[in-house]
C-alpha cells in the first residue's frame, strides 16, 4: 500500500502546481454534483464528497460558491460523466474520467492524447477490472493505534491503515467515505492531507526511464484536456 500512497502524493503534488486548471475542474464537478441533487452538502452526499476533496486542494470559497449559485440559478448546462480506458507504454494502464458537454469532442481529444503519446484506447472493461474503487484519507498528528481506535469506536471498517511520511493513511470501501469522515470529525480531526474517492491499481508496474518519461507525457496530455477530471493508472512513480 505504501507505493499506492506515494502515487497519490505525486498526483496531488502535480495538481497543486496547476491551481487554475484544477480550480476550473473542481468548479465543473461542484456544479454537476449540485445540479444532480439539492445544492446543500448536508442533504447531497455527492456534493459533500466533492467539497471535502476541494478543501484538500485549497480551492477558493469564491469558486465553490460560484458553482453552487450557478446550479441554484437553474442553469441548464448539461454534462455527461464518461469513463475511458487505455494503455500506455510497457503494460501501463489508465482510466480517464471525464465530465463533458460534447461527447464527440471529448472522445476525439482523449483518443488523440493517447495516440500522440505512445498509448492506445481500450474498450470498456479492458482496464477497470484491474483497479479497485477506494476511499482514501490521510491525517496527521495521530498514531496508527489512535486512528484504529477512532474507527473501531465508530464501528467503521477499513481495508488498511498504515503510516507513511508522518501521515496515517486509511484505505476503505468507497461506501464508507462518509462514515470514515464523520468518525474523524467526531474525534476532532477536521483537516485531511487527502480525502479522496479514487481508483487504485491492484498491481503496480515499474517503467524504465524512457518509458516512464513517455508515460508522464501521456498523463500530462490527458490531464490538460478541459473535459478530463481524473486520470488513474498502475505505474509506480517511485520516491
Amino acid at each position: 500500500m505504501g507505493r499506492k500512497w506515494n502515487n497519490i502524493k505525486e498526483k496531488k503534488a502535480a495538481k497543486d502546481k496547476n491551481t487554475s486548471r484544477i480550480y476550473a475542474k473542481f468548479g465543473r464537478e461542484i456544479y454537476v454534483a449540485a445540479k444532480q441533487g439539492e445544492p446543500d452538502p448536508e442533504s447531497n452526499q455527492a456534493l459533500k464528497i466533492v467539497l471535502e476533496r476541494a478543501k484538500t486542494y485549497n480551492v477558493p470559497r469564491s469558486i465553490i460558491d460560484r458553482a453552487i449559485e450557478k446550479a441554484k440559478g437553474g442553469d441548464e448546462e448539461s454534462y455527461d460523466e464518461l469513463r475511458y480506458e487505455g494503455f500506455g507504454p510497457n503494460g501501463s494502464m489508465l482510466i480517464v474520467d471525464t465530465l463533458t458537454n460534447n461527447v464527440n469532442r471529448t472522445a476525439a481529444d482523449v483518443r488523440a492524447a493517447f495516440g500522440k503519446n505512445g498509448g492506445n484506447m481500450g474498450v470498456n472493461g479492458s482496464v477497470a477490472y484491474m483497479f479497485d474503487a477506494t476511499a482514501v484519507f490521510g491525517v496527521e498528528g495521530k498514531s496508527e493505534d489512535e486512528v484504529l481506535e477512532i474507527l473501531m469506536e465508530a464501528d467503521v471498517d477499513a481495508r488498511d491503515i498504515l503510516e507513511e511520511d508522518d501521515v496515517i493513511i486509511v484505505y476503505a470501501e468507497p461506501d464508507q467515505f462518509h462514515a470514515v469522515q464523520e468518525a474523524f470529525k467526531n474525534a476532532g480531526i477536521t483537516e485531511f492531507k487527502v480525502a479522496e474517492l479514487t481508483m487504485l491499481a491492484q498491481n503496480d508496474v515499474s517503467l524504465p526511464d524512457d518509458a516512464l518519461a513517455q508515460f508522464e507525457k501521456l498523463v500530462d496530455a490527458l490531464e490538460d484536456l478541459e473535459d478530463v477530471q481524473q486520470v488513474y493508472h498502475n505505474v509506480d512513480l517511485g520516491e
